[in-house]
């Protein structure tokens, strides 16, 4: 299943920014408002601990995976603004509800210390499939000159038949503990919200404004874009499994604040740079700080009661999307006006990031959430 997401989501992305310029006419400020939609129901997403009250978890995450192939399918027909809106929703159910449960899944069945590196290997499969996602569209665009109808209904397609496939081929596995069928929000996850929401926040300046700056200010084509997310996959292929070990070996918060730290730089880059390879050069490297993200799941792993996380995971979908319903569209009619100020917002999120991630302590468990509480419950010192 982790290979089969990116055929539809990858390739959704990839085709997003030149087709709804060129068949929709889009603006900054439709593209903002698209994206917007496209993240309502990853903040829906608590709702997924209710439909585990009538379906299993295993159940669930083949049903989404078929709603993301369908409104993938479905999107090169509708070239409008209204079809493309309609199909996005579709289409983003799917995805956000399947992320949803992949997240409790991987937590409740791998073990901590192999955490990181599975999330990087998972992260690995995912970006192999995007490479033949990415490769297929450059082919179709430049070699047959396929029309987008037929390119999204392709990778659509296909994702479809991979989901039935994996109903067919695999069994259900038993859950080692019974999830709570509730939402559930404790007070002592309360970093761990925190950092999942601006994480949501600065994940939309790369999906949606760095992108629409390749097409918008470079004209990079369909083609190009293809090129520059080859480029990200095969990135994510050869280091994400070795990032994943370097999260388990040096800890949550150096990741993090690794990660910030150069975010700050990448995105004060983006309001700057006005040579087109200089871009594409900020978007791989923005691309490839993603894999460090793997740092709040695993602190969250090591944190929180087994029961707890199935709701969690819903919850924390919900709370990583507070920001992305919101930031889209009040950022996109921002771009209108001055895309550098988009950006250096952007960098300004990074910096409270920056500053939460000082928060983690070297060896979170339940009871040391934050380095200001040792497990007994006692003040700690701040981390050196």
């Amino acid at each position: 299943m982790a290979f089969a997401v990116p055929l539809s989501f990858a390739a959704w992305q990839a085709l997003l920014n030149n087709f709804a310029i060129e068949r929709a006419a889009f603006t900054g400020r439709e593209m903002g408002i698209l994206q917007s939609l496209r993240e309502v129901p990853g903040f829906l997403a608590f709702g997924v601990v209710f439909v585990l009250l009538l379906v299993r978890e295993q159940s669930l995450a083949l049903i989404a995976l078929l709603l993301l192939g369908l409104g993938t399918a479905l999107t090169g027909f509708f070239p409008s603004i209204l079809g493309l809106y309609l199909t996005t929703i579709l289409m983003s159910t799917g995805f956000h509800y399947y992320e949803t449960i992949q997240t409790s899944l991987a937590q409740q069945w791998v073990p901590q210390a192999r955490a990181p590196e599975t999330f990087g290997r998972l992260i690995a499969v995912s970006s192999l499939s995007s490479i033949a996602a990415f490769a297929l569209i450059w082919l179709g665009s430049h070699l047959f000159a396929l029309d987008y109808r037929w390119l999204y209904l392709l990778f659509g397609g296909i994702t479809i038949a991979f989901a039935l496939g994996c109903r067919l081929a695999f069994p259900y596995f038993p859950q080692p503990v019974v999830q709570h069928k509730h939402m559930v929000v404790r007070q002592r996850y309360w970093l761990y919200y925190a950092l999942t929401f601006m994480s949501g926040a600065r994940r939309q300046i790369f999906t949606v404004f760095a992108g629409f700056l390749m097409v918008e200010k470079f004209s990079y084509s369909v083609g190009d874009i293809s090129l520059l997310f080859f480029v990200n996959a095969s990135l994510n292929v050869l280091f994400a499994r070795r990032i994943g070990r370097l999260i388990g070996h040096f800890g949550e918060r150096k990741a993090l604040l690794l990660e910030y730290s150069g975010l700050i730089l990448v995105f004060c880059g983006y309001a700057l740079v006005e040579t087109g390879w200089i871009a594409a050069s900020l978007y791989v490297v923005d691309h490839l700080f993603f894999a460090l993200a793997i740092s709040i799941k695993t602190y969250f792993q090591k944190i929180a009661a087994r029961e707890d996380i199935a709701s969690t995971a819903g919850v924390s979908f919900t709370i990583n999307h507070i920001a992305a319903v919101v930031i889209p569209a009040f950022f996109g009619l921002l771009w209108l006006s001055s895309p550098a100020l988009v950006f250096y917002l952007g960098a300004l999120m990074a910096g409270i990031s920056f500053l939460l991630s000082w928060l983690i302590p070297r060896d979170p468990a339940p009871g040391r959430e934050t380095c200001f509480r040792s497990a007994s419950g006692t003040e700690a010192s701040l981390p050196r």
